[in-house]
């Protein structure tokens, strides 16, 4: 069983191990300067990491960050030298020409863009046209079987309303009899 701890012992294990983490993270953001080809400078490690000035100026960051910014100064110097890296003018000129072809290919691509519409616009008329007069020919038939139900049902309607009124012609006509019949009946004699 381990003694109990100090708080002065709690906090100083808790600062070294903030302290590692920073210098960790210091050493992980000039990693990512250095490969993503960004310039490495102190504050700019300082603010990518999110640490204080300080730590990047203390004993082992200064010397890792002094010696990633040699590593770069040399690839610079490298570069100009070999050629590999393009010129304000050179990468100008290369920007003309993209814009140029980009002009071309979004002109090219209207061009048959229209087309395209020009093609599918004859193809729908053409089978509209078709679809149409069938469409037309076959709500005309329709149209003709309806107006021949409609006739009929009129007729069926007209023999039923015909047939209602004999029914209520007769119905009155008992009613009628029924009553001459029953004063008849109920007369002293």
């Amino acid at each position: 069983m381990t003694a109990p701890r100090k708080p002065a012992q709690v906090l100083l294990e808790s600062r070294q191990r903030d302290s590692q983490v920073k210098r960790a993270r210091v050493i992980s953001v000039v990693n990512a300067m250095k490969a993503g080809g960004e310039t490495i400078t102190f504050l700019g490690v300082a603010r990518a990491a999110g640490v204080s000035n300080w730590l990047v100026y203390s004993p082992g960051m200064r010397e890792h960050i002094e010696e990633a910014r040699k590593g770069q100064a040399g690839t610079k110097a490298r570069e100009k030298t070999s050629g590999s890296r393009a010129s304000a003018a050179s990468l100008a000129t290369d920007l003309e020409l993209a814009r140029a072809e980009l002009a071309a290919v979004r002109e090219e691509r209207d061009r048959l863009k229209d087309a395209v519409q020009r093609h599918l616009g004859q193809q729908l008329h053409q089978a509209g046209a078709k679809d149409l007069a069938a469409r037309v020919s076959e709500l005309q038939e329709t149209n003709n079987d309806l107006e021949g139900r409609l006739a009929a049902s009129e007729v069926d309607r007209r023999g039923l309303q015909n047939a209602l009124q004999e029914a209520q012609d007769d119905l009155i006509a008992a009613r009628e009899s029924l009553r001459i019949m029953l004063r008849d009946t109920n007369r002293p004699s």
